[in-house]
């Protein structure tokens, strides 16, 4: 007999797997910018009901993923620098604070692996590959913050990541010169957070750190526009 709470569970799991196989394509750009998510499609590919579906859309829809057009439904969200300069605003704000609020807990083993995985971000700059690099720069970042206390700001983060990874396969693709000065940074907020600086200060410089990605794209893309990025 199926309990109320065991329909829930198995609802849930079928939400998460709808929201992971969807998630998953567009960022592998099978379904683009745009692109119409019709949810009785996606469910018979599935094999689950239209149900768990909705739910993963409108989970995907709160990380700015999807959007809801009246008489038209769900698509995929499109792509402007303006997103793009949001969230790497937000996150430059968020990732800066959870680094700062994990610095103390963080490990000799967790130091030691972010520099690892540093060093082999540097291993790859003589034949760069922006993907690989993006995604160790990911591995890096989440190295330093995941140890952060705050559950709310970690979800806060990592959406934002999720966001980007949408709207920019690898902001590198577009700047690549960025990548060295990016990884002399990194070995930068390592320093700190070995030495026991204050806090506000490991969190000013991994906001700084993030900040001059988007200028290094802003100024490629944008090279009369002013940022608007605030320095405290």
């Amino acid at each position: 007999m199926v309990t109320p709470a065991d329909t829930s569970a198995e609802a849930l799991s079928k939400s998460q797997r709808a929201y992971r196989w969807i998630k998953e394509r567009i960022a592998a750009q099978e379904f683009t910018p745009g692109y119409r998510l019709v949810l009785g499609t996606i469910a018979g590919e599935l094999d689950m009901s239209v149900v768990p579906v909705r739910e993963a859309i409108r989970q995907l829809e709160a990380e700015g993923l999807v959007m809801f057009e009246r008489n038209v439904g769900a698509r995929v969200s499109m792509v402007d620098d303006s997103q793009y300069r949001h969230s790497m605003q937000a996150l430059s704000l968020l990732e800066g604070s959870a680094t700062a609020l994990a610095a103390r807990r963080l490990s000799t083993d967790d130091v030691r692996q972010a520099r690892q995985l540093n060093e082999l971000m540097i291993e790859t700059l003589d034949h760069f590959d922006p993907r690989s690099f993006t995604r160790l720069n990911h591995e890096f970042h989440a190295t330093l913050f995941r140890a952060c206390p705050n559950p709310r700001l970690l979800e806060l983060v990592e959406a934002e990541w999720a966001r980007l990874g949408h709207l920019r396969d690898s902001t590198f693709s577009f700047v690549p010169g960025r990548a060295r000065e990016s990884v002399r940074e990194h070995e930068g907020i390592l320093q700190l957070i070995e030495s026991g600086a204050p806090l506000g200060e490991i969190e000013k410089v991994a906001r700084r750190h993030r900040a001059a990605t988007l200028d290094a794209y802003m100024i490629h893309e944008h090279p009369d526009e002013t940022l608007g990025l605030p320095v405290y």
